[in-house]
This record gives C-alpha cells, structure tokens and sequence, in this order.
C-alpha cells in the first residue's frame, strides 16, 4: 500500500507535463470549434490515440497506479483543457471498467480492445445504464434481457438514455434486468457487439454544455446477442441470483447496491474531471484581473476582485485535496466508511459551477461572450452537479453511510 503523498514522484510529473502539453496544443485550440458543432471531435481523438493517449494502455497504466493518483491527474489536465473534447476522450473508460469489473479474462481480452481501436482506425464505446424513468433511481430500470437456452442467446428490448458515445459506439455495454422480482439485485451487464441488429440510436441530446461529447438513448427491440456475451458468464450469474433470492426469502440483511457502489468508486474521477474546469476558469480570470486596466490600476488590486480569485484558489485546492483522499483510499484498499468518494465529487462538482460563475463575474462583459472561454467553462461545469449522482443524490449516500442506512 502507497503512503499517502501530496507530491507526484517523477514519473507522474512526466506524464502530467505530457497530458497538459497535449491538453494546451491540440484541445485548446479546437475547443471552441467542437463546442459550436455539437459533434464528437474524431480529429482530436484521432491524434490522442497516435500519442497513446486514447488507448486502453494508457488507462490501464493510470488504473494501477499504486498511489491511486494517475487518475485524478490524467482527468484534471483533460478536462483543464476542455471538457467536451475530454469527455469523448475518456468516455469510452466507463464501459471498459464496466467489463473489467464483471468480465471474464477472455471476455476482457476480446471486447476491450475493440473498444477503441487503433490510431489509424479509432472506435469509442458506450456504457447503457440510465433509463427516462431509472437515472438515480437505478432499481425502476425496465430494459429486460431475456435467455433464450435452445439457441443460447440472451434477447434484450428497452430505452436507454444519456448514454455517452450512445449509438456511435462500436461496443455497447448494457445493464438489464433478469429476474423483476429481486430490483436491482436481479440486474447483469450485457456487450452487444458491433453491427448488432435490433440496436439503434434514438434521440441526440442537444446539451447545455459538455457539447463536445456524444450524449443519445439507445433503443434496443428484440437484440440478440450470443449467450458469451453476459459479462461474467451464466454459471457466476445463476450463483449469485441464488443467493440474492435466499436472503430475500430469510430477510436477511439488505446489501449495498452493486450499481451504488461502483459509482461511487468512480466518483473521485469525475470529482478531478470538475477541478480541471475550476482550474481553468481560475487561471483564466487571474490572468485578466491582472492585465485589465479599470480607472488606472489592474482590477485585482481591487479588494473585491482579489478576495474572490483568493476564494476561488482555496476552493480548488481543498477539492483537488477531497478527490486525491478519495483515490487514494481506492486504490489502497480503504472503505469509504464516510462516503469519501460522494464526498470528493459532491464538493469538486459544487466548486466547479461556483468558481466557473466567479471567473465570468471577473470578465464581466467579456465573460458573456464567445471571445473568451468562460463562458463555455460555466456551461460545462453545469453537468457536474447532475450527472454521475446529482448533488442531492451525493449528500444522501453520504448521510447514509454516516447513519449506517443502506444506500439502496
């Protein structure tokens, strides 16, 4: 286990210097362009998989981190750079951790590759959980899978929403329901593979802010997928239905949510994903309240302007401080026995809207405008107290690891 440490070592300071160069010479520039056509950036995803930087590699790298860190820090200086663009970047990582958590070794080995491709040839992937009436709430999900044993096939029919990379992606990960009676205990993941009949796009959300990223439902009406596509395989499935059936039948104690937990796992991430947008906007307005001349003295001389980039700066740093604690309990094989990982994205989340809002209060005029990034900054930032668990959704899981209730 990895001593808990607020300095990178060497290696991490490398490969942070090499992400924010990427960051500030090919998403910068193309931010604004992205952000305008509401389209996935295929260019740019294209050139971060010519670096490495779009590869399962790469993340896998991150992911075995032994402090826990690279992570955090990979998510920051993306999402510094621009949060759109970064989301169709790392987008596809929540379905390869989706088959890397449940998946078998051979079915980790055949899928998660195909996820992304190669350079010359870059696929995403999409990971189908959220439905119009199961976001939160992940036990009224209604997408049904269906095992069809003469042909060894699983049949699945339902809607999808805000599925990142939804109905582009060459793999989609989907979780449905088996057995309706037992909630969300009775639900599995599924991979639908390439070319998959039956699977389509629905509707493209055009978004608020995040614009950059891909965000469809998927429909899915009587797709039929090979019995090997059950992540984890049926045996592991039937054992664990078995189980979650007898502690139903004894009123054994209710278990924490498998969905619940895993996002809370990955909530630090995200958590870093909006202290990278705080940071930017930060620096941003430092940088004008410095250089803007207003009845003859640069605006941050003004006590009203210095005291809220002072602020903005302490807010940043003790949420960066949250989502390192956070990762690092992960990675060290720590309980978050206080919701240390709703926590660090409760705060980051809050902090990237509050800051974002700052920075364009600084600019003023100029910070309504397209001319300067804040204002797109503010649009994405919007996003983090709403997705992945809205704020609301984090202080519940909080106050009830605090009480001991389960999270259901």
């Amino acid at each position: 286990m990895a001593e808990f440490a607020l300095d990178l070592n060497d290696e991490q300071k490398a490969v942070r210097e090499w992400i924010h160069g990427f960051a500030a010479d090919v998403m910068r520039p193309a931010a604004a362009e992205w952000d305008e056509r509401e389209e996935t950036p295929w260019p740019v995803i294209q050139e971060a998989a010519k670096i490495g930087l779009y590869s399962l590699d790469f993340y896998a790298q991150q992911f075995f981190d032994p402090t826990g860190l690279g992570i955090a820090m990979t998510m920051e200086e993306l999402f510094w750079g621009d949060a759109g663009i970064g989301l169709s970047i790392v987008g596809t990582g929540l379905a390869a951790v989706g088959v890397l958590a449940n998946g078998t070794e051979e079915q980790i080995g055949t899928w998660v590759p195909q996820m992304y491709g190669d350079a010359n040839d870059v696929k995403v992937a999409a990971f189908c959980s959220s439905e119009p009436d199961a976001g939160s709430d992940v036990s009224a999900m209604r997408t049904r899978a269906v095992y069809d044993e003469a042909k060894d096939e699983w049949v699945l029919n339902g809607t999808k929403t805000w599925a990142t990379n939804g109905g582009i992606a060459n793999v989609h990960v989907v979780v449905a329901v088996v057995d309706p009676e037992l909630g969300s205990k009775g639900h599995a993941s599924f991979i639908v593979p390439p070319g998959t009949k039956g699977l389509s796009q629905g509707q493209k959300f055009k978004k608020h802010g995040i614009r950059a990223s891909h965000t469809a439902e998927v429909v899915l009406e009587d797709v039929r997928i090979p019995g090997s596509c059950l992540l984890g395989g049926k045996d592991k499935l039937d054992e664990r239905l078995a189980r979650a059936r007898e502690r139903a039948k004894s009123g054994g104690e209710r278990v924490k949510n498998a969905a619940m937990a895993t996002f809370e796992a990955s909530r630090p991430a995200v958590g870093a994903q909006a202290v990278g947008i705080a940071r930017a906007a930060y620096e941003v307005a430092l940088d004008y309240a410095k250089t803007r001349v207003q009845f003859g003295r640069p605006i941050i001389d003004n006590q009203g302007v210095a005291f809220q980039l002072a602020d903005m700066r302490t807010q940043i740093d003790a949420a960066r401080l949250l989502v390192w604690r956070a990762s690092w309990m992960a990675a060290s094989g720590k309980p978050f026995t206080a919701a240390e990982g709703s926590m660090s994205k409760l705060y980051a989340g809050e902090v990237a809207k509050t800051v974002t809002a700052q920075a364009m209060q600084i600019l003023g005029g100029n910070g309504y405008t397209r001319e300067y990034p804040v204002e797109r900054m503010h649009r994405d930032a919007a996003i983090y107290t709403i997705f992945e668990g809205t704020s609301e959704i984090q202080r519940l899981v909080i106050a009830r690891t605090l009480s001991g209730m389960p999270i259901r």
